[in-house]
């Protein structure tokens, strides 16, 4: 469960984002993971173990380093032994920023579910520290986690597996490279399960940053596909076999783009100042 906001004191901004960012001309994205951070003063860790890969973590340490951040540390956890080590979780105290990358979401899951890590995690965004991810490290970020499922637009029973998340918050369920690897389907089916969630379909190179007081503001060069499931009137999901589509009646959907906003708590969406009217 996500952890509460001591009283005077106000959530760390929450920062999915849909994967393959840019990093090489247009750094909008993580540059303002580093403002919301602190800026110059922004001590960030990078969780990359979601990647098997090496390069991962020393790749976003010199970004994030390029960008102005004035301390960043790379933090892998190989094993849940690790996640109980008093020096590592003496060092996540300290930061202002933890950035988890890409790679493999259930990784994540089941090596920091549960774990002093990822409770410390939840902690410190409740006390205002910035917490954000791409791809596999954007989906963890909620309580609520697609694992895995199927392609494509339809809602199809049985296409979906969930599984917790790190837990900062209960409002969304993310969905990543979500144009790109045509997800609607998928995210659909899951909020099917839970329509008490709204649902966040990220596009690549595109960001929701979340603030404290739960708006959400894109940033990036795609969009953010938002399905508002409050007022579904029907659903057929308890009814039809595994593998059968689904009629789910009363969805609302809104594609915002860079500007526009969308309040979690009174589910308005805007366009926002950077979108220019058409003439």
């Amino acid at each position: 469960m996500p952890s509460k906001v001591p009283e005077g004191e106000t959530r760390g901004w929450i920062i999915p984002i849909g994967g393959a960012e840019n990093k090489e001309n247009d750094r909008r994205i993580l540059e303002r993971f580093v403002d919301c951070s602190g800026g110059r003063d922004a001590d960030i860790v990078v969780i990359p173990t979601a990647s098997r890969l090496h390069e991962t973590g020393p790749r976003y340490r010199k970004l994030f380093e390029e960008l102005g951040a004035a301390r960043v540390e790379v933090m892998d956890f190989d094993t849940r032994r690790d996640c109980q080590e008093p020096s590592r979780l003496q060092r996540l105290g300290d930061a202002t920023g933890v950035f988890f990358t890409g790679g493999n979401q259930l990784r994540l899951s089941t090596l920091l579910g549960g774990t002093p890590v990822a409770k410390l995690v939840r902690i410190r965004n409740a006390h205002g520290v910035t917490v954000g991810g791409t791809s596999a490290g954007a989906s963890i970020l909620s309580e609520h986690m697609i694992a895995f499922g199927d392609e494509g637009s339809s809602v199809i029973s049985g296409s979906v597996r969930l599984a917790p998340g790190l837990g900062l918050t209960n409002r969304f369920i993310i969905d990543q490279h979500f144009r790109q690897r045509d997800r609607l389907g998928r995210l659909l089916t899951a909020l099917a399960y839970n329509p008490f969630a709204i649902g966040i379909g990220l596009d690549e190179d595109t960001a929701a940053f979340i603030g404290p007081d739960e708006t959400v503001e894109v940033e990036g060069s795609g969009g953010v596909t938002i399905v508002d499931a409050a007022d579904v009137s029907y659903s057929s999901m308890d009814s039809v076999s595994e593998g059968q589509p689904v009629c789910m009646l009363g969805l609302r959907l809104h594609v915002l783009v860079s500007g526009s906003t969308f309040n979690l708590h009174t589910r308005v969406a805007a366009p926002g100042s950077l979108v220019q009217p058409k003439e």
